[in-house]
């Protein structure tokens, strides 16, 4: 399996040579490019081909979410993770709705990283364990019963997409046909206003419907 290829977007050189070490002792990866800023970025994004984008929220000029937002829509395909010491629960709302896949804190564990790296290159959205329990523990303060206006069925599919289940083996697992988990998904988003599997897991977690 060739190595997977990644992008470092932060603006602080230590951090971003830290990261690239860390990386580079991984058979599993190869970092093909870096910036020190979401314009740079931009620029050099129609020249580097990356299967994982680690992308800092606070930078000069460009901010994180603004920069993902202007890149998937020159490459829809590309898959972000976002990077960030904050806490605050409003800076992962706004890379959710950019369309990040991912979401670490600079702190994580080499494994944690590497995890992330697998998840999201697959398709997959992920979240780390310290940031989920974070979100979990004030959101949990804000509001008190989960989101009723989700079927039964939705909350449970929901629940297996928080998991990192595809819509194949959801309905595997459910013994139904992936047509109809297909179906389920579609009212789902529509119901809840979310845009991909990221921001799903974002309001699984927000009403109360998956734990950690």
């Amino acid at each position: 399996m060739e190595p997977y290829k990644i992008i470092l977007v932060d603006d602080h050189s230590l951090f971003r040579n830290g990261l690239r070490g860390l990386l580079e002792r991984c058979a599993a990866c190869r970092v093909v490019g870096e910036a020190a800023s979401g314009e740079e970025f931009l620029a050099m994004l129609g020249g580097v081909d990356a299967d994982v984008v680690f992308m800092d929220f606070a930078m000069p000029g460009l901010d994180g979410a603004q920069t993902t937002e202007r890149a998937l829509a020159q490459r829809p395909d590309l898959k972000i993770i976002t990077l960030s010491m904050f806490g605050e629960e409003s800076y992962y709302s706004r890379m959710v709705e950019a369309g990040a896949r991912g979401f670490l804190l600079k702190d994580s564990d080499i494994g944690d990283v590497i995890e992330a790296v697998e998840t999201v290159a697959a398709g997959g959205s992920y979240f780390s364990p310290q940031l989920l329990s974070s979100l979990t523990g004030r959101m949990r303060t804000r509001e008190d019963a989960a989101d009723e206006q989700l079927s039964s069925r939705e909350r449970e599919i929901l629940v297996a997409v928080c998991r990192g289940l595809s819509n194949q083996e959801i309905a595997d697992e459910l013994f139904i046909s992936k047509r109809t988990v297909d179906k389920h998904r579609a009212n789902i988003l529509e119901k809840t206003g979310c845009k991909n599997t990221a921001s799903l897991v974002v309001y699984a977690i927000r009403n109360g419907i998956v734990d950690i």
